[in-house]
């Protein structure tokens, strides 16, 4: 009777140590990356991106090039969301947003080529002055922690 009791004590000791052991030697301060997790989702926005794209082949002109414009743009943009997960940081969360400002400029560039003349032109004025608010408002959003960035690293 002695003898289980003093293996089961035991064995529960060593299982403690170890589970000790792992969260010693585990980094601190950043997440672990899975690096397979992390190939499983690239593979995912991948075959996402390949997909979409197999899905515009069926058009033709100018719907054709807006849909592979929204498709490239997804796929940047699930691909800067993909970084951010794994390696959160304020740079990655700026990448985002830009991804984000340069895939909508892109599409609507895109559909502008559907109208002609001076509709055309109007619709890229318009399209190129939505992505340059879009990025001021990204610079403003992002300035703060610019700017702590650049005092955390004089240091």
């Amino acid at each position: 009777m002695q003898i289980k009791l003093l293996s089961i004590v035991a064995a529960v000791a060593l299982a403690f140590a170890t589970a000790a052991q792992a969260q010693s030697t585990a980094p601190s301060g950043k997440p672990s990356v899975d690096r397979k997790e992390m190939k499983a989702e690239r593979d995912r926005i991948e075959a996402d991106y390949k997909a979409a794209k197999a899905r515009c082949s069926t058009m033709k002109g100018d719907a054709k090039e807006a849909c592979e414009a929204d498709a490239k743009g997804k796929e940047n943009v699930a691909k800067a969301e993909l970084e951010n997960k794994f390696e959160p940081s304020p740079a990655h969360a700026r990448k985002i947003d830009e991804a984000k400002a340069e895939h909508e400029y892109k599409v609507s560039k895109e559909k502008c080529d559907a109208s002609k003349g001076k509709e055309e032109s109007a619709c890229e004025k318009e399209a190129k002055a939505k992505y340059e608010r879009a990025k001021a408002d990204i610079k403003a959003k992002h300035a703060a922690s610019d700017r702590k960035a650049a005092s955390g690293s004089s240091k």
